[in-house]
Order: C-alpha cells, then structure tokens, then sequence
C-alpha cells in the first residue's frame, strides 16, 4: 500500500469523524503527534500496521454473533464466520495449536475463558456425570449448590505479582484470586530467578488444580517442559499465560522447551504486545480441553467483536512472514542492547539483565521510587510504567522499579546503538531526579524535582533518533 493511499484513507476517515466531533478527530491527530515525539519504552504497548488500524474501522463492528462458526444464535452471521475462522486457521498454523479460539476481548478476558473451561472440565464435567445429568440444567437445586460449592474450593498457584506475574494469576483484588483457593509463587530471593525445586515443593504441598505459567514483569525466559512435569506430577491443569512474549514464541525466537503451546493445556495471550495486533484475546488449546473453551460464549463471553477478530486475523498473517521472525529476533536483541546499556552505567536490573523483551529497572539506587520515575521520565519524553520488584518495599502502587520494553521502538526500526542511547538518556533523568517533600516535611513516595534543562536535554537528543526512525511514514494528515 502506497504511502499516499495511506494518507488519503486516514485523512477522509478524521474528516468523517470530526465533521460529527471534532474533539475526538483533534485528539486523535494528537495522539498520532505525541506517540511520534516520545520514546515508547512500556513492554505491553507497540505498533499495529495501518492494515490493521483499518480493518478494525469496519461494518462487522454492527454484527452480533454470539456462538461459533457456524453455530450462531443470530441470523445473517455467514461473513462473520469466514473472519472468525480465517483468523483461527492463522493462530493454530503459526503456533501450531490444536485449537484457537479467537473471540476474547482481552487478556482478562481470555484468562477468564480458560480458568472456567479448566472448571467446566475438571469439575462440572465429573459431577455431572456422578449425578446423572446431561447439563447443569438438569440439576437440582440441592445438586446445583453441591456443585458451585465444588467450584470455590478449587485450587489455583500463579506467580505472585512483585515477582513478575500477573493480576489476573491469582492476584487477591482481581476476580482470579475471588473465584479461586489461591497461592502464589516467587522467586529465588537472592538471584530473582525462577527456583523450579522450590516450585515443585510449593506445589506438591497446595496440590493445586491449575499450575498458571507466564508472566508481565519477569525478565527472562521459562522451562514450559519442567512447567508441565510438575503440573503432571501434582495433577494439576498447566495454563500459560504468554501474552507478553506471544511475538517472540509467534517469532520462533522461543522454541523447544521456551515454546508453551506444546507444553500447556492451555495457553491464552494478547493480540497486542509483542504480537503487534489489535487490542484483544485469544485462547490456544490442546483437543482435552478445546470443547470447553469453545463454549466461551456464553460462558463467560457475550456478543464477540467482529471488526477486531477480522484485525486479528490480518495481524496473525502478518506475523506469520519471515519479516516478523526478523522483528521479533530484533525485539530480543535490543532488550539484551537495553540491559547491557544500564548495566555499563551503575544501574541495577533485575535478575541482573535480560533474555527476552523487557527489562526490569530498579531505582532504589537513585533514591526514587517507581512513581516518581515514571513521571521524570515523561516530563523528559520517555514513556515507561512503574513496577514492582521483588519484594518491594514501596507495594504495587508507588513500586521501587520502572518497567521497560523494546518491541514498540523496535518496530520503528531502532536497534543496537539507539537502544544504548536510550538507556543513558533514562540514567541521565534518574541522576538528575529527586524525591519532594510531603506536608509534613519529611521524603515524599510521590512528588519529586528533576533538575532544570534536564528534560528538554533529554528531548532534543530523542528528537534526532526519532527523526531517523519515523513512525508510520509517509501518513501526512496535514
């Protein structure tokens, strides 16, 4: 697609939209403008292709299509069969997956389609058949609370959140950690790695039902084959969440024992992130369990959103080409380039560098909390987020670390020498910043100073790298 008719396309489509409101067409052009201006470094964002920011504008976002291909619950759904199961066919052929289904939301959303698929089958499935039914309908009310009593005492082990895991992996606050019997794991204290040893005891002590592996903060790789030993020896159901590395197993940058679709039951992921698609869900499966996940509507899900898995199928064809696997060996390469950046300069990470796509920045050795470097950050143009670490002293909400990510800037084509730069751009501003005082006189967690000219230093010198690295180029919508 020529860049002109790219052009065209976004500037007649801002016309449309601000001849109806123009203060959502402005804030979009805006939007454009700031993402082009600044370093976005946070590891869960990235870039979708004009290909897929215009499939999701379409009319399939006007169909409800509650059901599967070819099991709707409404009429006229024949064009939304062919997107759902072209976008399916894409996902089981390029992570090579019994069964993909396709219709999540999110993340969330996924997670929530698998833990109750693991639920139906593990747990409903069994008391069905002891008490005779064909479904649930045909329960009694006595049987039917015998039944959801079953389900809360169900047993869930996910990593815990200061060690790199998810919210929704059992995370107290968060629905998993309500619906579930939860405990968490961590990580070796001293090294920040994942113990394996120290994991199997957990587990055979909690035996728990599901084994969730994957993670949102951890900076290395995971054994999908030790993972699913100890699943297997404890009984339990392995879920994989990778909706981070998605890009990298869909890059083969993971393979073998690093790979977990071959591994898990169940594995569920973004289609953003590393994957570079639109913003949603999928749930991969092995045949066990594809029955259960495929009745995600309506067991957790309503209507699917058409125009986004039509998105999904045309970024699961993209990144199904040799030049995705080139992006994702890249997106590597530059988090090793990030890390080693830090390192050479006195910064401390965590589990001391990184094999995959992130980096995990401690800033306890500047006197700052992950807040406060989050906003100098972006008062200086670099877009990160805050982090725990492990076992932090400041909690989830002020953190002691900042999170960083490479596939975004990667995809503007930055490499080894810019990721370098990046990283003395960031120790600059965290040299340069200090905590603020609170009302009472004493270090605030919140407020801070970043020395004068240091923020517009910081800009100027991003400036030139980002000049050299357009973001989408030749999209003119003056």
């Amino acid at each position: 697609m020529s860049d002109a008719t790219i052009s065209s396309a976004y500037s007649q489509i801002l016309e449309v939209i601000g001849s109806v409101e123009p203060r959502i067409a402005d804030a979009t052009r805006q939007e454009l403008a700031d993402q082009r201006s600044s370093l976005k470094l946070i590891a869960s964002e990235n870039y979708a292709s004009p290909a897929v920011l215009l499939t999701m504008g379409s009319w399939f976002s006007d169909k409800y299509a509650e059901g599967t291909v070819g099991h709707r619950f409404y009429a006229g759904c024949q064009n939304v069969d062919t997107v759902e199961a072209v976008a399916a066919e894409h996902a089981r052929e390029l992570f090579g997956a019994p069964y993909a289904y396709v219709q999540p939301h999110s993340g969330i959303d996924a997670n929530l389609v698998a833990y109750w698929s693991i639920l139906a089958h593990k747990v409903e499935g069994p008391w069905l058949q002891k008490f005779g039914a064909k479904n649930v309908n045909e329960l009694s009310e006595q049987e039917w609370e015998t039944l959801r009593a079953e389900f809360g005492h169900q047993r869930l082990l996910g990593m815990s959140l200061d060690a790199g895991g998810h919210l929704t992996h059992g995370f107290r606050p968060n629905i998993s950690g309500k619906m579930f019997h939860q405990q968490q794991y961590g990580t070796d204290p001293e090294t920040g790695l994942l113990d394996y040893d120290a994991l199997r005891d957990k587990a055979r002590e909690f035996q728990p039902l599901v084994l969730v592996a994957g993670y949102s903060a951890y900076p290395r790789r995971i054994d999908f084959a030790k993972m699913r030993e100890i699943a297997d020896e404890v009984g339990a159901v392995l879920m994989v969440d990778m909706a981070h590395f998605a890009g990298l197993v869909a890059g083969k940058v993971f393979t073998g024992d690093e790979d977990p679709v071959p591994h898990a039951h169940i594995t569920t992921t973004t289609t953003h992130k590393s994957l570079r698609g639109p913003r949603g869900g999928m749930v991969l499966a092995q045949e066990e369990f594809a029955g259960d996940v495929d009745r995600g509507c309506p067991m957790v899900l309503g209507g699917p959103l058409s125009h986004m898995m039509a998105a999904k199928a045309v970024a699961l064809a993209e990144a199904r080409t040799d030049a995705f696997r080139t992006y994702a060996q890249s997106v590597a390469d530059n988090a090793k380039s990030l890390a080693e950046g830090f390192l050479s300069r006195g910064a401390t990470l965590v589990t001391g560098g990184t094999d995959n796509h992130l980096v995990l920045l401690d800033v306890t050795s500047f006197g700052i909390t992950g807040r406060q470097a989050e906003s100098a950050l972006l008062d200086a143009g670099i877009v990160t987020n805050r982090n725990s670490v492990p076992a932090d002293p400041n909690g989830a909400w002020y953190t002691s670390g900042v999170r960083l990510g490479t596939p975004a800037l990667t995809t503007r084509g930055f490499g080894h020498d810019e990721f370098d730069r990046v990283a003395e751009l960031i120790v600059d501003v965290l040299q340069n910043t200090a905590p603020g005082t609170t009302k009472a006189g004493g270090p605030s967690k919140a407020s801070y100073t970043l020395e004068d000219g240091v923020a517009d230093r910081v800009k100027d010198a991003s400036a030139d790298m980002l000049e050299r690295h357009p973001l989408y180029p030749g999209l003119d919508l003056a």
